[in-house]
């Protein structure tokens, strides 16, 4: 049987009378983390963009409205040094006073300056890290990168770096959260729960899905999170899922599921659906659907351990083949346990996935092994095309007494909102 994850003590609100979050303490945990594994593997510095990335790193974060406006040169054994955009360069340095090394940013905004504009720009941006790398006897050695453009690798490259992928290092940081950043993610699950209690109060027959959805969002933020995130489907179109989130009018006896995926507290998103139905009772075929879809995530969350392979755990996904598909790719995001966190990688997105990946299109052949610390995202899915589906996706934390369920609400059976009686 699946356990659930204790449930937290305070909340979002800092305060002297007891122990909540220690930001400081996992800003210092998160920084050790990251020198740790540059020392394993030889890199003595990683130059990184990305607004969760250098949050991670150095717990400044600024809007990045375009590419690399701000990022961060962290080194396995110096003070890291931040490059801030325009007004952050002058507003935080006596907000974050833990970071000792500020420089100025330098972006070309993904070259709408000109092709020329844009080279001279990346040079002295090429400059100015360069010279914090000779300053400290690094600038031979091999610099992992994370999160920049051709034009920024070029440049680097000219200046004689010798520059290396490092999307890895900082995800291998990273996999494993601290005991803070796995608070974060429960406090980022429990605002998600504010939406789906109110789903339950508006999803009506009538509804428009826009309109749900503005309540649902609102709702999360009253709730106290730092990003509301989510959209629902419905009917005919909630399966196979479908990304594109068309706007729709809720009709009686709709299947609706709802993820709020993006969701984030501090950062850190959240990734979990639940399942509605609305204006009945679920029938005996949407009854047994949920009950195949349940049964195979409690097993995979079951078979989540220290020490277990994902392979093994990956076994408790039907393949791809089930609903007549030719390509395990075809149910890629669907049929899936992903880690999750702040860091983003190369690429910025609303969710960030972290390792590990669990689906049988890699694990099978190329397994991982969950360590403790992992917060992983498990989903899955069941129904008919243009007919109707249910999904539900659940929040786990790995524990030395296996894996533990974050999001603290029902999720047993399909739950009905809008009753005619």
């Amino acid at each position: 049987m699946v356990k659930m994850a204790p449930k937290l003590l305070f909340g979002k609100d800092s305060m002297d009378i007891r122990e909540g979050i220690n930001f400081a303490r996992m800003r210092e945990e998160r920084a050790a983390k990251m020198k740790k594994v540059l020392k394993e593997q030889g890199i003595p510095a990683i130059l990184v963009s990305g607004q969760s990335n250098v949050r991670y790193l150095t717990s400044f974060s600024s809007s990045d409205f375009q590419p690399f406006l701000s990022y961060t040169l962290f080194f396995a054994e110096h003070d890291p040094v931040v490059f801030a955009h325009a007004g952050s360069y002058h507003q935080m340095p006596d907000q974050a006073p833990w970071i000792k090394n500020w420089r100025i940013a330098r972006s070309w905004l993904q070259g709408i300056c000109g092709q020329n504009a844009s080279k001279e720009e990346a040079q002295l941006f090429a400059q100015d890290v360069y010279q914090d790398l000779k300053d400290r006897g690094l600038a031979g050695e091999k610099l992992g990168i994370v999160g920049f453009d051709d034009l920024a690798r070029e440049v680097l490259k000219e200046k004689g770096i010798k520059i290396v992928r490092g999307s890895e290092l900082l995800m291998e940081a990273s996999k494993a959260k601290t005991q803070d950043e796995i608070n974060c993610l429960k406090l980022a699950a429990s605002f998600g729960t504010s939406g789906w209690q109110r789903a339950l109060e508006v999803l009506t027959v009538g509804s428009d899905t826009n309109k749900v959805m503005r309540e649902v969002l609102t709702s999360i933020s009253e709730a106290g999170a730092t990003t509301s995130r989510g959209f629902l489907l419905s009917g005919p179109m909630s399966f196979e899922r479908n990304v594109s989130y068309p706007s729709r009018r809720i009709e009686y006896g709709d299947l609706v599921y709802m993820p709020l995926c993006g969701t984030s507290y501090m950062g850190y998103t959240a990734c979990m659906y639940r399942q509605f139905i609305v204006g009945r009772k679920p029938n005996a075929k949407e009854k047994d659907w949920f009950k195949e879809m349940k049964e195979r995530l409690d097993s995979a969350i079951e078979a989540t351990k220290i020490g277990a392979s994902t392979a093994d755990i990956a076994k408790s996904f039907p393949p791809a083949s089930k609903w007549g598909y030719k390509d395990e790719v075809e149910v890629l995001s669907v049929e899936i346990g992903h880690g999750i966190g702040l860091v983003e990688g190369d690429a910025p997105c609303g969710v960030h996935y972290n390792y590990p990946a669990i689906n049988r299109q890699w694990s099978l052949k190329h397994p991982q092994t969950i360590e403790e610390g992992m917060v992983i995202a498990y989903e899955s899915l069941e129904g008919e095309h243009r007919v109707g589906g249910v999904r539900m996706e659940n929040m786990v934390v790995v524990t030395k007494n296996g894996a533990e369920i974050m999001d603290h609400f029902p999720r047993d059976e399909i739950l009905t909102a809008g009753v005619i009686y």
